[in-house]
């Protein structure tokens, strides 16, 4: 859906441009971002390539894993009948602690592994959307699914790792100041998200 919204954007725009006589202007807009892109994309490439490495000597050195049990008894609380042990809550403790250091492509893997392994919890609980690969269409989100996408979505960030990055990229005179705002936003959001969450659980 998002590829034909851009698509029609870029067609409007490209279309008002011809009618107006700017299409010059807009020749050399898309030549300048596109190099823009780049630039940013590199800048980016490396922050991430520094903070994936931060986050694999804080694996090894145990760090994630006592992370990942300090907030078990909060993955208990959104996710009460996740079993204790599944191989699901690791991952999730795992995206969830990446998404609050603000590492948000980092997260990413493990979130998909957790969808993976929450899809296998329905096939043990034997919901006949998931039993068989043929009724691959059928397939609908469960409950847990659900959460975790929310909670994902609103996570807490107490270092927005990107935006700080995209400020120093464009020239701002203090990056980090974004960081207070994003943790009281981030926190709201967050809230908001659990509340909903237990509130359609019991619906």
């Amino acid at each position: 859906m998002l590829n034909y919204i851009w698509a029609f954007m870029i067609l409007v725009g490209v279309v008002y441009a011809a009618f107006t006589g700017n299409m010059e202007a807009v020749s050399e807009a898309a030549l300048s971002s596109a190099g823009e892109a780049v630039s940013l994309c590199i800048t980016m490439a490396g922050v991430m390539a520094l903070w994936m490495g931060l986050m694999k000597i804080a694996e090894s050195a145990g760090l994630i894993t006592r992370l990942a049990s300090g907030i078990q008894p909060f993955l208990s609380f959104m996710f009460p009948h996740i079993p204790r042990g599944h191989t699901s809550r690791e991952y999730i403790a795992t995206n969830f602690i990446a998404n609050i250091l603000g590492l948000g492509w980092a997260c990413t893997p493990a979130g998909l592994k957790a969808m993976e392994e929450l899809a296998k919890l329905e096939v043990e609980r034997g919901n006949p959307a998931y039993r068989e690969k043929e009724n691959k269409d059928m397939r609908i989100a469960s409950n847990e699914m659900c959460t975790f996408l929310i909670l994902n979505t609103s996570s807490l960030q107490l270092i927005p790792v990107n935006m700080i990055v995209y400020r120093t990229q464009y020239g701002s005179a203090n990056p980090a100041a974004v960081i207070a705002p994003a943790i009281i936003a981030t926190l709201f959001s967050t809230v908001v998200a659990i509340v909903y969450c237990k509130l359609m659980d019991r619906r």
